[in-house]
């Protein structure tokens, strides 16, 4: 389940509130566990929607106190090399300077394709970026929304 059916469906007792809404993408954040949910809606992303969503959770993470960010994209099935490399080089690393280590990812049920196509991007971006720093944060993936949450 998505993130959006994981609220509409009320399957998870936390209070979600959503912070952004644009047609491609939500953030919510569940005050009482620090957690901030970005979920993306559709199955292509342009890089400036991504950018602008993740350059969005900025604010929140530091008004709420975020310790965990979870990246629901079980709704995309286009991977976007520039748009990947954005996020691991610069979004990640700025918000491992204000002490968020904590990442969950869902990727797409179904999609090997998309899920191969990940692994060989962050390795292609390893590769060109050394000194990342993903090494030193806590990154898992999890099967589903209220997997991640519960952690």
């Amino acid at each position: 389940m998505t993130t959006t059916e994981v609220i509409n469906e009320k399957k998870i007792q936390s209070s979600f509130k959503e912070v952004f809404s644009k047609e491609y993408g939500s953030l919510y954040v569940i005050e009482d566990k620090k957690i901030m949910i970005c979920e993306a809606k559709r199955e292509y992303l342009t890089i400036e929607e991504f950018q602008e969503m993740f350059n969005a959770t900025v604010p929140f993470i530091d008004e709420f106190k975020i310790e965990k960010f979870i990246f629901d994209k079980q709704n995309m099935r286009v991977f976007h090399q520039p748009s990947m490399e954005w996020y691991y080089v610069h979004w990640k690393k700025a918000m491992y300077e204000k002490g968020l280590k904590v990442h969950r990812k869902i990727l797409p049920q179904n999609q090997p394709q998309f899920n191969m196509a990940v692994e060989a991007g962050k390795n292609q971006i390893r590769m060109k970026h050394p000194d990342l720093v993903v090494d030193k944060l806590d990154m898992q993936y999890r099967n589903s929304v209220q997997e991640a949450i519960e952690d």
